[in-house]
């Protein structure tokens, strides 16, 4: 479908890897803490699942990794150099698919890949073959000149991918490129990802559909409320709840939450191994990303803030010490500048070491305004 490209590999000595954070954080207006010293490092070639439910600070963390939002603290590379606001020979490297429909309505698909490529800084015929591409590679050639704002759903993130795509990038970030897309719009959008992937592409997708990520991801990270709360391999998350069993680390009212694991149908028994952990106890008939994403709906629904998760059952220690490093306890997600124990938990948090992908396992605007106003 599209050109192939050979993939740098990290090496040992002085390797770069496509995205690499560092206690990124980002406090708005109202004091409002949308990313909270999230840290992780992405190796070239691979498929990134950034899950969480809405508002968790997803979008947030596209945009500071695109530079488009300035952080408070912390920093993010790319391809190994600091990304900012002014990084404009960056973005010209990554192609962003931002979540939602803002597309100029008049327009129509082959205007606006053709403009897209023109801020891109394509030359003008050059331009015009890549958009005529990217149009029959999607499958939009038949309404190539039809109006955006009579296009469907399905053909109007068909058109944001190709636009994310014109200027050939190396890494892609996508924001929700499911959602409310029918099954057959959804399994075009997840074939397509593992077709970027063979091409040697590395991507950042984020969704708040915990299968999306299962089907097309190297590694996952879950965010809850601008928290990294797990970050490793789909591997490692499959083993997390291979038992069926997980422990809750909880803040908040605890009573609302037990009400709501004591109804709900999923949940076969559940107890408080301790005044803030909960062990929950799942019924077999659905796979971990059901249960995982049934976890994040209910913590969602309830007044309790999430901690961590940890396996009821055993784990490998190294897994058990990336939790233990990137727990927190005792947060407030409204920053109130003073040396409480919530501020000095913050502070502390900004000296934590990343947390890093071993090199041998690699195998191959937003929500921003959202959460401004919570």
């Amino acid at each position: 479908m599209f050109k192939r490209k050979s993939v740098e590999t990290n090496g040992q000595q002085g390797e770069v890897y496509a995205v690499e954070t560092t206690n990124l954080t980002k406090i708005f207006q109202r004091r409002w803490i949308a990313a909270n010293s999230i840290s992780f490092k992405i190796p070239q070639g691979s498929i990134f699942g950034l899950v969480g439910p809405n508002g968790a600070g997803k979008s947030t963390t596209l945009s500071l990794i695109l530079g488009l939002l300035h952080p408070t603290a912390g920093g993010v590379k790319v391809f190994g150099e600091p990304m900012s606001m002014y990084s404009g020979h960056l973005r010209r490297r990554i192609g962003y698919l931002p979540q939602g429909d803002h597309y100029p309505r008049d327009m129509t698909p082959m205007s606006y890949l053709e403009l897209v490529g023109k801020l891109r800084g394509m030359p003008r015929k050059e331009c015009q073959r890549r958009v005529s591409s990217l149009l029959h590679a999607v499958d939009l050639l038949g309404a190539a000149s039809t109006r955006i704002r009579n296009l469907s759903a399905g053909m109007t993130t068909r058109m944001a991918i190709a636009a994310s795509l014109v200027n050939e990038p190396d890494l892609l970030l996508w924001d929700e490129p499911t959602a409310g897309l029918d099954p057959t719009g959804r399994k075009y959008a997840l074939d397509l990802i593992r077709e970027l992937k063979i091409q040697g592409k590395t991507m950042i997708v984020s969704t708040h559909l915990l299968p999306d990520a299962d089907h097309v991801c190297d590694y996952i990270g879950v965010l809850n409320q601008g928290k990294l709360v797990f970050f490793g391999s789909v591997r490692e998350m499959k083993q997390f709840v291979l038992e069926n069993v997980v422990d809750l680390e909880l803040a908040g009212d605890m009573k609302q939450f037990q009400e709501s694991l004591s109804a709900d149908s999923q949940v076969l028994r559940w107890e408080q191994l301790s005044p803030d952990v909960i062990r929950v106890n799942f019924s077999t008939d659905q796979g971990f990303s059901h249960q995982l994403n049934r976890l994040m709906e209910l913590v969602g629904h309830s007044a309790v803030e999430l901690l961590s998760i940890r396996s009821g059952g055993e784990l490998e220690d190294a897994f058990l010490k990336r939790l233990e490093a990137d727990r927190l306890k005792g947060f407030n997600r409204v920053f109130d500048g003073q040396p409480s124990p919530q501020s000095q938990n913050m502070q502390s948090m900004m000296t934590k070491p990343a947390l890093v992908l071993p090199e041998e396992r690699v195998n191959g605007a937003p929500e921003v305004a959202e959460e401004q106003k919570v």
